[in-house]
């Protein structure tokens, strides 16, 4: 690093300068989906009858999207990007859209512009975590932030060129009435003990300067004013919630009652009454009159973080980290859960009949709120009435009387790309190996900004462990759970395979590790002694699991063969294919324990075949020389179903079967097969089997011989049906385990849902 003077310093002044650092983002992705979560939203109402309304979201990527709401039915219309960091509010004043960030910056937008930023206010020292206005001056907008600060802004005065200070204006006419009825571009920075000071250390470029609230000690979390803009409200980690006159700055209240961070405030049209929302999971109703809480909800079992409320104020919409959407009956207590979220509810916003719900995921999602008359919901049954106390909740919750969510799945959905949330530089120092919320894994080119291999999602067993103890890598493998990975063959770019052909990792893993063993060694006279162990190919079996006594407590059987026999088989089971060849010049040390031995270790090419049967481990014996191993439970049960709406009929009657690697383009020609060909279904082939009550039911067969070169197995039929999964059409190529990991997420048999589509041609 270069040494040179600096401002401020003397002539022969050494401080080291710090160089600005240049950032580049790379996106995996087009544009119009948000990739990180959703910390805000904001509503527009169509001014005209002939527009339509509008929802703007702010998400942790950055940037800001508008979405179209025509027939509530979202589209993207346009994405704002300006902010370095994470956009942690958003409000609409005017014609302007007002966001703010961890990047200490306020930003002013056109609503309906191309996405440019209007201006940057550099007001705030640390994080802006969260703005409000006012409905009927729509000019006042108040910030808060990490560092304690509360600014009242006039947009049109601050994005004005024209220099609006307290210098236009007589000292007389500002301090009169404590300046009350002034107009907001007009007020004048008065001293600090009236709580109103000028931040002349951040002038804006017009020199306009928002007025300042003092008084936060701490973090500012939430801000909320009334319509009029005569009440502003403010919480955060000191508990409290303050009450501020926004036209002065100056302090009218302190209400005390929570017991952990504010996190969220709503307070009526009036600005008598305020809602709030904590981390100890209580909200809260105030009577500003009366300066007191006079009611408490006890209503989430975890922090509240957003509330949003109906046009009179007598029902409360609440979310937070318990995942969970809640609507409340202020008068009547009377609560009832709307919906479970995958994720921690970060903000809401309410339009007509629907309720927008913003989480730590990528997607927005739309849920059926009840429109003007909430007070029906309350009529499909299941509410109950919110305690006062923010134990008695969670006490019901453990007890096992938690509710049951009215509705299932969400009217609308807005999805995003998956976040990436791990990555690995490699040593080429060009390549980065990252990992997503969705579990696809992806090599990048920082030199390119692109990505040269996608590895998909792929859900495979964990079918071995490792360590470094060593100072390298070694790798254990366990019996029976080494045996439960499976991939299809094509998928390992094995030829001569048909489509189905599965390959046993361990299995080929082990034939490799023991090549030089096995092809070396002579067969046992007189037999030899093997376990009762089901066969691994690609048949369908009796149950065999980890849990299956015959597999934890094999018995032994005497099998007796020819040495000639043995010769020929241990010969067929020494072949390897190329994927699993081990180098020979760098080969890998084996480290296992004999039946009547010690741990010993030697080196895979160092096994010349004299070694007794009993100084390995006899399930890796078994494995080698006969190809047996025990099948683990490698089936996925899932329940296949016409969607809701569709005039598919079912074509089932209870719960399938399948193996877990099988594809859904399989599933597909199920259907395909078994009602709109209404063709007799191949029972020849046997890699589909679903067991089917006592019967089985087969998938018909794909053959390969009537496919172009190119053209994947399951392109040969139009693609007339689609399957879904929690209303995402899936990949034909995705497994049932990638379904079922990434995409069902719960522990209850999956459910597959199918629709016919055009034909394509």
């Amino acid at each position: 690093m270069h040494r040179v003077g600096s401002a401020g310093n003397t002539a022969s002044s050494t401080r080291p300068r710090k160089e600005k650092r240049f950032t580049y983002v790379l996106n995996d992705a087009d544009d119009t989906k948000h990739c990180a979560g959703i910390n805000c939203l904001a509503y527009l109402k169509a001014s005209t009858s002939d527009s339509c309304d509008y929802l703007f979201s702010g998400s942790r990527d950055g940037t800001l999207k508008r979405w179209a709401l025509k027939d509530q039915n979202p589209t993207f219309s346009g994405t704002f990007e300006s902010h370095v960091d994470w956009v942690n509010d958003a409000i609409i004043a005017g014609d302007s859209l007002v966001s703010c960030s961890s990047d200490a910056t306020i930003k002013a937008w056109n609503c309906l512009s191309d996405g440019v930023c209007i201006r940057t206010f550099r007001q705030h020292s640390d994080y802006v975590t969260c703005l409000a206005g006012a409905e009927k001056n729509k000019n006042m907008v108040a910030s808060g932030a990490l560092g304690g600060e509360v600014f009242i802004w006039d947009i049109e005065a601050a994005l004005s060129p024209v220099i609006k200070s307290s210098d236009t204006v007589p000292e007389d006419e500002n301090m009169t009435n404590g300046n009350l009825g002034a107009p907001m571009s007009s007020l004048r920075v008065v001293s600090s003990t009236n709580n109103i000071t000028g931040s002349n250390n951040h002038v804006n470029p017009n020199g306009y300067s928002p007025i300042s609230a003092k008084g936060h000690k701490d973090s500012v979390y939430a801000l909320a004013m009334n319509d009029a803009g005569t009440i502003l409200v403010s919480g955060g980690t000191e508990k409290v919630v303050r009450v501020w006159d926004p036209r002065t700055g100056s302090k009218n209240m302190k209400l005390r009652g929570h017991t952990d961070n504010i996190r969220a405030l709503l307070i009526d049209s009036t600005g008598r009454y305020c809602l709030s929302g904590s981390s100890d999971s209580m909200i809260r109703l105030w009577d500003l009159g009366q300066q007191r809480c006079v009611h408490s909800y006890a209503v989430h079992t975890d922090s509240v973080w957003a509330l949003a409320a109906t046009s009179s104020f007598t029902h409360v919409y609440s979310g937070g980290r318990d995942q969970s959407l809640y609507l409340t009956d202020l008068s009547t207590r009377e609560s009832i859960l709307l919906c479970n979220n995958e994720h921690p509810i970060l903000q809401l916003a309410l339009q007509d009949e629907t309720i927008w719900v913003a989480t730590t995921d990528s997607s927005v999602y739309g849920w059926p709120a009840g429109g003007q008359a909430p007070h029906k919901v309350f009529q499909k049954g299941g509410s109950f009435l919110a305690g006062n106390l923010s134990f008695s909740r969670a006490r019901a919750s453990l007890e096992g009387s938690a509710p049951v969510p009215v509705y299932k799945e969400p009217s609308f959905t807005i999805p995003g790309h998956p976040a990436i949330i791990k990555h690995e530089i490699l040593n080429n120092r060009r390549h980065v190996l990252t990992k997503d919320t969705a579990g696809s894994v992806k090599l990048w080119d920082i030199t390119k900004g692109v990505v040269i291999e996608d590895y998909g999602k792929v859900s495979i067993p964990a079918w071995f462990t490792m360590d470094t103890r060593m100072g390298c890598l070694s790798v254990h493998l366990d019996m029976p759970q080494c045996f439960s990975a499976e991939m299809y063959a094509m998928d390992l770019n094995l030829s001569g395979f048909n489509e189905d052909a599965k390959i046993n990792l361990a299995h080929e893993t082990l034939k490799g590790l023991l090549y030089h063993w096995l092809t070396k060694r002579k067969p046992k006279s007189g037999g030899s002694a093997t376990h009762n162990l089901s066969n691994g190919g690609d048949g369908v079996v009796g149950k065999s699991s980890s849990t299956d006594p015959a597999v934890r407590n094999i018995p032994l059987m005497r099998v007796e063969s020819s040495d000639a026999d043995m010769a020929d088989h241990s010969q067929l089971n020494a072949s390897t294919y190329s994927v699993f060849d081990f180098l020979t010049d760098s080969p890998p040390s084996i480290i296992t324990e004999g039946a009547h031995s010690g741990p010993w270790r030697k080196k895979c090419v160092d096994l010349d075949g004299t070694e007794d049967d009993r100084d390995l481990p006899w399930w890796c014996i078994e494995c080698v020389v006969s190809g047996r191993y025990p099948k683990e439970n490698t089936k996925c049960s899932f329940y296949l179903q016409p969607l809701e709406g569709s005039p598919v009929p079912s074509v089932t009657q209870g719960k399938l079967s399948a193996p877990r690697i099988l594809r859904i383009h399989k599933v597909v020609n199920y259907v395909v097969e078994k009602f709109l060909l209404d063709k007799p279904l191949d029972p020849a082939n046997n890699d589909g089997s679903f067991g089917l009550g006592t019967g089985q039911v087969q998938f018909p067969a794909l053959g390969d011989n009537s496919l172009r070169a190119g053209v994947k197995p399951w392109q040969k039929y139009k693609p007339t049906i689609e399957v879904l999964c929690n209303n995402q059409v899936l990949p034909p190529e995705m497994s049932l385990a990638t379904v079922r990991t990434y995409i069902w997420k719960k522990p209850e048999d999956l459910v597959l849902q199918y629709r016919i589509v055009q034909s394509r041609s």
